[in-house]
């Protein structure tokens, strides 16, 4: 007689947090159910979706959110855990004497833009498939920048308006602000659209992190100087919090993660929502411009031993999916590139009570970067591969808005907010530190 057993399949991530825009949450999740992986890039929004079909489990979520799994054994068969995090999974796994089970390293990520198969069918339970469903196929720009940038930055706004139009009449909008070309762009497209539909433009809010002194950090300065020339200087609000707010270690348990740079953002991002909060403590959307510089390869390779030019401009979403599934780098507990590093704006977010939106992580901005012919705009040099972001994005933004947006070096988050002195510098001790951290947390 053939042996019977029981799958459990437990979804602890909130439905409350899934912000599908073009149909209900039970459709969204029956097109990850059944069909073909591509019917789910059909679903438009924000999401995190478990679907099952008897014995099967299908996985599937948008870039801007984590979603991770767990594969328990009991003695009536296998069960399987998802959340958005990964201490949620601890948690659950206490409470039903299964803790001695986990591990940190045995959570798994469903890696962005695939469906993740899985079969529950007892012990061992094969390794889950993966299917990808969204694959960018536009047909290469000419090398136009002002073409380039009118149809990247209506792409964005698309996304904006579609974003805009979701929310509540009088809701409070934030934008997490440094007056970089990033976040330039969200503001601007924003402003423009809420005055193009009539909307209050009190409800907006420019926000800038200044860590330290008063006014020592560089981004608040570049921010003032970015919305004064605009003659929108009104728009600007500073946060302002001491350097011993900033908590890196806060951030690794936040994030649930130790990769340097994203730990420093999130601590950032951190403090930026705690002061956020607590001077607002009813405001709960708030726009960033996480993504801009993967989508149009914006980091300086230098930095990265692993990378050339060459490898940059010929793999396709290399920072918004690192090396790939299946590759020997790919980390199955972490996924890779922006699908494992969003975490340093989503969990912080999500932390301090917001609800966020990125207009470039969504697949239409995407598949218009991934267009971009970067190996022949840039001609090998990486200079004017990072000079492709800010010509494109600034002639997009006066084609769609008709306003002259300024162009700032690059920097990063954790540097423009704090000034120059030793007093106000974090001390950021790197990912030893952070990996230890993060390990003594499930001890």
């Amino acid at each position: 007689m053939e042996n019977s057993y029981v799958a459990r399949v437990i979804d602890l991530t909130d439905p409350a947090t899934q912000r599908v825009q073009n149909m209900s949450i039970e459709e969204a999740r029956a097109r990850v159910a059944s069909g073909p992986a591509e019917a789910v890039l059909t679903i438009d929004g924000s999401f995190a979706l478990v679907a099952r079909v008897g014995r099967r489990v299908r996985l599937a979520r948008s870039l801007d959110r984590p979603m991770r799994y767990f594969l328990a054994k009991e003695a009536e068969g296998p069960a399987l855990v998802v959340s958005d995090r990964i201490d949620a999974i601890r948690a659950f796994l206490e409470t039903e004497g299964l803790a001695a089970q986990f591990h940190p390293s045995y959570t798994r990520m469903v890696p962005a833009h695939y469906v993740v198969d899985l079969e529950l069918i007892g012990c061992p339970d094969p390794s889950p498939t993966y299917e990808r469903y969204f694959t960018p196929s536009r047909p290469a720009f000419p090398a136009d920048p002002d073409a380039i940038g009118a149809a990247y930055v209506g792409a964005l706004a698309d996304e904006i308006g579609r974003w805009l139009d979701g929310l509540p009449e009088r809701a409070p909008i934030g934008v997490a602000f440094s007056g970089g070309i990033d976040s330039g762009a969200v503001f601007l497209v924003a402003y423009h659209l809420m005055r193009r539909r009539g909307l209050d433009l009190g409800r907006l809010k420019a926000f800038t992190l200044s860590a330290g002194d008063r006014e020592s950090g560089p981004d608040l300065a570049q921010a003032r100087d970015f919305l004064e020339t605009l003659g929108l200087g009104l728009f600007l609000e500073p946060i302002e919090v001491s350097p011993e707010a900033l908590d890196p270690f806060e951030a690794v348990r936040v994030v649930e993660d130790y990769k340097p740079l994203d730990v420093e953002s999130a601590t950032m991002v951190l403090a930026l929502c705690r002061g956020i909060r607590e001077r607002y403590p009813e405001s709960r959307h708030l726009l960033d411009g996480d993504g801009g510089d993967e989508n149009l390869k914006d980091y300086p390779i230098e930095e990265n031993p692993e990378l050339t030019i060459r490898s940059v401009v010929n793999n396709p979403m290399l920072y918004q999916e690192g090396w790939g599934v299946g590759r020997l780098k790919h980390s199955l507990t972490y996924s890779g590139g922006q699908s494992r590093s969003y975490c340093r704006t989503y969990a912080p977010l999500r932390h301090w009570g917001f609800d966020g939106f990125s207009p470039f992580t969504r697949p239409s901005v995407i598949e218009l970067a991934e267009a971009i012919p970067f190996s022949a705009m840039a001609g090998g040099d990486s200079a004017r591969l990072y000079a492709i972001k800010g010509d494109v994005v600034s002639r997009g933004v006066a084609a769609v808005t008709g306003l002259a947006m300024p162009v700032f070096p690059k920097r990063r988050f954790q540097h423009g907010a704090v000034g120059a002195d030793a007093a106000s510098r974090p001390s950021f001790p790197g990912e030893a530190a952070y990996r230890s951290h993060f390990l003594s947390l499930y001890v």
